[in-house]
């Protein structure tokens, strides 16, 4: 039985158009990810829990292999120290698994910030909620579903 993930139905609550990618095996990188969407590895958009301080978190997005700035993090969040959420908060917090974490349909409403990496390219892919499977839109799609969060320029190019 093939049940929709949440962020898809997330979505559908939303009105917000969409497809879905399921792989036919494990994922294992952001480029074997991209390629077998049939996409640029700048179009695949991922979804970073962190943790600001005991109780509190951020999703940050970005595209492709770029690196977020810990420093810009740390100033825009006013936190002298942050780190990575452990899987087991990322769980606790979205709902969600490493690996299929989305900004749709979290468990937990934290705040959201995107850099501008992710509305570069005309369609992106980002986690769904189930391993194995992507949220494939447009980019304006993407923003629309998004809402009034804030978009900055934070992520490094590898």
């Amino acid at each position: 039985m093939n049940l929709k993930p949440p962020a898809s139905i997330a979505l559908d609550e939303m009105n917000i158009p969409h497809d879905l990618y399921t792989h036919d095996g494990s994922v294992h990188s952001l480029a074997q990810a991209a390629a077998e969407r049939n996409q640029d590895i700048s179009q695949v958009v991922r979804s970073i829990l962190f943790r600001l301080s005991e109780n509190e978190y951020a999703l940050i997005l970005v595209a492709g292999p770029n690196q977020i700035s810990w420093r810009f993090l740390r100033r825009y969040f006013r936190q002298s120290r942050l780190t990575m959420a452990t899987p087991e908060e990322v769980l606790e917090i979205t709902g969600y698994k490493v690996g299929s974490v989305s900004p749709f349909g979290l468990k937990t409403q934290i705040p959201i910030l995107a850099d501008a990496s992710v509305f570069q390219q005309p369609a992106v892919s980002l986690g769904s909620g189930v391993e194995g499977t992507a949220i494939l839109m447009t980019k304006n799609d993407l923003r629309k579903a998004l809402g009034e969060i804030e978009v900055e320029r934070f992520a490094k190019p590898l």
